[in-house]
């Protein structure tokens, strides 16, 4: 984890947010390379989920919202942790997080164990919205997106022609007040989700086939952008974990360094939603099949994954390190740039020239990288670390015959390719 964690920073992945001022616990800035790769990250998701489908359109419902949401998603009575403090240091901790308290302990090994008796801790952050001071609304920003789906019910149907079964997907930021951040971006107290709330007829048949389909989907898409299948594994829960709407949920777990770990839920929510805002709203959220005539609530599937643990976990799948060398074996589609474009040397006009044209005309359609800084070999180097899949280097040989040199990242192999064959030479491994 510390060399990742090392090269994230040395190389402008993730930075500790609100650095300068001695930091904020549980919170990171993506740098130039690091929001490249999470824009990409949400692209890809985007693409699979909504872009390449027919039965699934997309919101992007507000930060802030009525308070009465939250009570009727029951965030405001059940979102909670328990929580313990260390009466040696006031030090607060999950209870149910037994590792990290053993490991506490070992802090305080000249005194015995002592803590609080566990109560329960609300997650949700406070906001206050008005104008004057001491008049204003307490709301509260979302801890998960969800609801911006499911209040927008009524609206999608009623101004789309989409048709159950049919999925409303969101990426968007959502807020916690975790008890104890920690282990770099995996638990943090912003951050964003991509979800996807999927509609279907509501019986156990249905809800059965549709929680199956979509378990299937997701993992499917971890593996296709390159993340080892043997790293991932589902894991149901258990019937006394579950929520209390939940009729199923499983988790995709990553094999992280500090164990199995929660990357992303599929969830059979049923009704409850639904219901929930019906009845809190006063307005209907049923539908009406128009082939039947049939009204109902439907059910929801619905899949959750967190931006910044799926980036996470991707970055700590494709680290690899050796005795020469450390890269980023990140699979081309995540990778922030599809190449970079050298000059041999920096001194020679004409080969910059030549290197700057080959640059300029690719990035019109990629993100393509420039470097002409130190020697190539740390040219190289730089590349690998932020897992640019290719580097293309214009040296003499290109002024004679207008092929240049391409470095593959994983193979460090090398091969002459003709500047015309550049792009269709990338666009194959995209």
């Amino acid at each position: 984890m510390e060399p990742l964690v090392a090269l994230c920073k040395r190389r402008g992945i993730i930075f500790p947010g609100s650095e300068i001022y001695g930091g904020l616990a549980g919170t990171w800035d993506y740098g130039p390379i690091g929001s490249l790769l999470k824009k990409n990250l949400k692209d890809q998701w985007w693409n699979y989920n909504v872009q390449m489908r027919d039965d699934v359109v997309a919101v992007d419902a507000a930060i802030m919202m009525n308070p009465k949401a939250w009570e009727a998603s029951g965030h405001t009575q059940a979102f909670t942790d328990p929580l313990v403090e260390c009466k040696h240091c006031h030090l607060r901790f999950r209870s149910d997080k037994t590792e990290e308290i053993k490991a506490h302990e070992l802090a305080h090994k000249d005194k015995a164990p002592s803590w609080t008796e566990p109560v329960n801790f609300n997650l949700l952050v406070k906001a206050y919205l008005g104008i004057v001071e001491g008049k204003q609304s307490e709301i509260y920003l979302r801890g998960e997106i969800t609801n911006g789906v499911h209040v927008n019910f009524r609206n999608v149907v009623n101004t789309t022609r989409v048709r159950i079964p049919f999925g409303i997907a969101q990426v968007g930021k959502a807020f916690r007040n975790e008890i104890t951040p920690g282990n770099f971006t995996f638990r943090s107290r912003e951050f964003e989700q991509m979800e996807l709330q999927f509609y279907i007829q509501p019986t156990p048949e249905e809800g059965k086939k549709w929680f199956e389909y979509w378990k299937k989907e997701s993992m499917n898409w971890y593996t296709s952008l390159g993340m080892n299948r043997e790293n991932l594994r589902f894991r149901d829960h258990e019937l006394t974990e579950r929520a209390h709407y939940a009729k199923a949920a499983t988790d995709i777990e990553f094999k992280s360094p500090w164990g199995w770990q929660e990357m992303m839920g599929i969830h059979n929510r049923g009704d409850w939603d639904l219901t929930r805002h019906q009845k809190y709203s006063g307005q209907s959220l049923t539908y009406r099949d128009t082939d039947t005539n049939q009204e109902f609530t439907p059910w929801d599937i619905e899949t959750s994954a967190g931006v910044d643990r799926s980036l996470l976990f991707f970055l700590l799948d494709a680290y690899r390190k050796d005795e020469k060398r450390e890269w980023l074996q990140i699979h081309p589609k995540l990778a922030p740039y599809k190449a970079a474009v050298f000059p041999l040397v920096a001194n020679k006009p004409a080969l910059v020239d030549k290197a700057k044209e080959i640059y300029h005309n690719l990035r019109t359609r990629l993100m393509v990288s420039w470097d002409d800084r130190g020697n190539i070999g740390k040219r190289y180097a730089a590349q690998d670390e932020i897992g640019t899949p290719f580097c293309i280097t214009v040296d003499y040989t290109t002024l004679e015959d207008g092929t240049v040199t391409v470095r593959e990242r994983d193979s460090m192999e090398q091969k002459r390719v003709p500047i015309a064959e550049l792009e269709t030479f990338i666009l194959k491994v995209l």
